[in-house]
């Protein structure tokens, strides 16, 4: 049964080189989803990345429908969930919370752990050591993933899946509910106060460039409310907001 899939995946004129890899990979697959897949060519298209269809000839298509289709089925169990849950929450609050839950690094964390990241078909040229790059194609797989399971075995199952994979983690703790967009937070609060909007300063840059660490000042109106450090500009940012928070509006974590 599977020599005759991998047949039909590769073209007439492969029937006899089965690829060793791609069958390890439905069979990790199939390991990590606790059930049998019955579409299995579906399944590698999940996995198959556009860079990687020029790589290998034996992956025929990108995964990128399956991303389109995945991320609507997310969506929906995600909302859904949250409607039934937070009856007394407005429509404001439960955008808020599903675009948190099925972010990008969301969905990437989700990925890594569950081992999906090892399966992921992808050339390595096309994003280099880009570390964004990366979370990107393992969120969009676990999206297209997502798909796959919807069209192979239906809604239920599909949203079993997501219950356990992103619902639930996110549940403990409340975490899903914080908002952790300081700097949005910090803005939305100047502009409901109608006094001067937060201005973020770069103080210091040290370090390399593959380690490079900012400070960051951020001032309302001429007063300094934070100072954040991060290694990036925005995560700086956010950690200054963060601080400013606290001082401004009495907040606490």
């Amino acid at each position: 049964m599977i020599k005759k899939f991998f047949a039909n995946l590769f073209g007439s004129g492969n029937k006899k080189n089965v690829n060793e890899e791609f069958f390890q990979v439905i069979k990790k697959l199939e390991e990590i989803l606790g059930f049998r897949v019955t579409d299995r060519s579906l399944f590698i298209r999940a996995l198959t990345h556009s860079s990687s269809i020029e790589k290998n000839p034996h992956l025929k298509k990108s995964n990128e429908r399956l991303e389109y289709l995945g991320d609507a089925v997310l969506d929906l169990v995600v909302a859904e969930f949250l409607f039934r849950n937070f009856p007394e929450q407005d429509e404001g609050f439960l955008t808020k919370v599903r675009s948190r839950m099925v972010f990008k690094d969301a969905l990437d964390a989700s990925a890594r752990k569950i081992g999906l990241d090892e399966l992921v078909f992808f050339n390595k040229k096309f994003i280099g050591n880009s570390e964004a790059g990366k979370k990107t194609i393992n969120a969009d797989a676990f999206e297209a993933l997502v798909g796959a399971i919807y069209m192979d075995k239906g809604l239920e199952t599909a949203k079993k899946f997501i219950y356990k994979n992103v619902i639930r983690p996110n549940l403990k703790n409340n975490k899903f509910v914080k908002d952790e967009n300081y700097k949005g937070r910090l803005l939305e609060l100047t502009h409901s106060k109608k006094i001067d909007h937060p201005i973020y300063k770069i103080v210091k840059m040290e370090g390399p460039d593959h380690q490079r660490t900012f400070t960051v000042k951020v001032f309302i109106g001429r007063e300094e409310f934070g100072t954040g450090v991060g290694h990036s500009k925005k995560s700086a940012e956010q950690n200054a907001a963060k601080v400013a928070l606290l001082k401004f509006n009495g907040e606490r974590e």
